[in-house]
């Protein structure tokens, strides 16, 4: 029988509830510590943290604020914070907490990493801001243990067998998957051992999927980023490949160990790191021109010859099916990307196209709450009714999937493009139109849609996307002749031709390598 008069054990009681997933009842026993002892800011961040493993982002904001009420100072539901007001789409907010979390704890390397990513999907804040933050990041955490790494002895023979290791929180049902399950099972191994790090604290059946794709599988959740850094050492790597980046659950400080001679970022979103103990990005020519190459990053931008990554549809994928304007009557746009991509001047491009289109609809995924008022709202301020849009939730990925079939056009959000949503609606029949800005992270689209082979969805403005969009719907027989033939063009693209793919990638690290041979 749990007793109602020790505030603390609740607690205690809930994170061990919290972590079996019986978040119901981490609910209720906090909201007991609570009413015993009410100020007390970890009870509510706690409680905050539970909401949002629900997707209750409203009701996760409002233990956040109530835990600063009590804690003005408490660094940890700043940065909580911060993340609840991404998923709502406030980014601008959501920085404003992430920046206060740095200022209170500027030990804490994943606060500024929370921060240096909202800054790349916020579309006012342009590069050298960014450069400014991951310099800083590289300042505080990087240089100090770089500067305690020890020489790498591995055999320098240049054409031997290399050993690769994969270091991700990601090795599950998630984005990642999609695109490193081609690759590793395209890998040749007689040339390369592939070794996977996995900081997976619940694995899935996709963990399981990952791990027969490598000849060895460390799992790491539990490893600090020393013990991560010297497991590496201790398994020889030669090449090791930070597929995280600055999102959440990265491992950068053990990358900052130096724990491999040949250090990569790949993978998590188009953009540095940073860090100077990482030597190379993989990237292509569509997210970095070679006539644009940035003085601002230390890594060394390796182009890919075609695009800088290989998808691969995992499990169920339904069929496509006909185009739903014809059954509906009306043509539909959608986005299912995060909504904390979505900005003012996404929503006004999408305002735009709705109203030059009266009979049209909009579908987005959204949190229930507050959101979708304010999302009803600006589109009522710009004479759009809120009966033309409809929101989805977070749903299963089956589900997810299926909500392609009821959708005509998808509609990618900028300067944060859509990586897995593109691919996921391209292979689903269903057309992408995008707008490619200055930054690499806002290339992705036009990567994605070139080699795809459907450069004439690129945008060239904000008024051309909206025109794009717009001519697409106004034209149904070419729409429905788009999705009856995207998924076999898709698949007879570079965007799925893991082999060749592979090869790409394979001398890339072999020119890492061997230029590490010859230093």
């Amino acid at each position: 029988m749990i007793r109602d008069d020790h505030p603390d054990a609740l607690h205690l009681l809930a994170a061990i509830a919290h972590e079996m997933s019986r978040n119901e009842l981490a609910v209720e026993l906090l909201r007991r510590a609570i009413a015993l002892q009410p100020n007390v800011a970890d009870y509510h961040n706690t409680l905050g943290i539970v909401f949002d493993s629900q997707r209750q982002h409203d009701r996760a904001v409002g233990a956040y604020e109530s835990a600063l009420r009590v804690s003005p100072h408490h660094a940890a539901a700043h940065n909580n914070l911060g993340s609840a007001l991404c998923d709502l789409g406030l980014i601008d907010s959501a920085i404003a907490s992430f920046r206060r979390a740095v200022n209170l704890r500027p030990e804490k390397a994943s606060y500024l990493s929370n921060l240096i990513y909202s800054l790349h999907i916020q579309p006012t804040y342009p590069s050298n801001s960014i450069h400014t933050e991951v310099t800083r990041w590289n300042d505080l955490y990087c240089r100090p243990l770089a500067a305690s790494s020890r020489r790498h002895t591995n055999d320098r023979s240049p054409a031997r067998r290399l050993r690769i290791g994969y270091v991700s929180p990601d090795l599950r049902e998630h984005a990642v998957a999609f695109f490193l399950t081609p690759l590793l099972e395209a890998h040749d191994r007689e040339q390369f051992s592939i070794c996977c790090y996995a900081s997976v604290s619940r694995p899935d059946a996709i963990t399981g999927k990952l791990r027969k794709c490598a000849e060895v599988w460390r799992d790491s959740a539990a490893l600090s980023d020393s013990a991560l850094a010297g497991q590496v050492r201790s398994d020889g790597i030669d090449i090791l490949i930070d597929l995280s980046m600055h999102t959440a659950g990265n491992r950068l400080p053990a990358f900052a160990l130096r724990p491999a001679p040949v250090q990569v970022s790949w993978l998590a979103y188009p953009g540095s790191t940073g860090l100077e103990v990482i030597e190379y990005r993989l990237t292509d020519a569509f997210i970095e021109p070679p006539a644009e190459v940035s003085v601002l990053t230390p890594e060394l931008p390796i182009r890919l010859p075609d695009a800088w990554c290989c998808y691969q549809p995992i499990g169920y994928f339904p069929e496509v099916g006909d185009l739903p304007a014809e059954r509906a009557g009306y043509v539909t746009f959608g986005s299912l990307n995060k909504l904390s991509k979505v900005n003012d001047r996404v929503m006004h491009c999408w305002a735009e196209l709705l109203r030059a289109l009266p009979d049209s609809r909009l579908l987005m995924l959204c949190p229930e709450g507050r959101s979708r008022e304010r999302i009803r709202e600006y589109l009522a301020t710009r004479s759009v009714d809120a009966e033309r849009v409809e929101f989805v939730s977070f749903i299963s990925l089956s589900d997810y999937l299926k909500t392609y079939q009821r959708i005509d056009i998808a509609l990618d959000p900028f300067p944060c493009n859509g990586m897995t949503t593109t691919c996921h609606a391209l292979w689903m029949g269903v057309p992408v139109v995008t707008l490619p800005g200055t930054t690499a992270i806002s290339r992705a689209g036009l990567s994605l849609l070139s080699n795809a082979g459907l450069p004439e969805l690129v945008a060239a403005s904000e008024d051309h996307y909206v025109t794009i969009a717009t001519g697409l719907a106004c034209d149904l027989t070419h729409l429905a002749g788009l999705r009856a033939t995207l998924r076999a063009r898709m698949a007879k693209s570079p965007l799925m031709d893991a082999p060749k793919f592979a090869r790409h990638f394979e001398q890339a690290l072999r020119g890492m390598w061997q230029k590490w041979c010859g230093t």
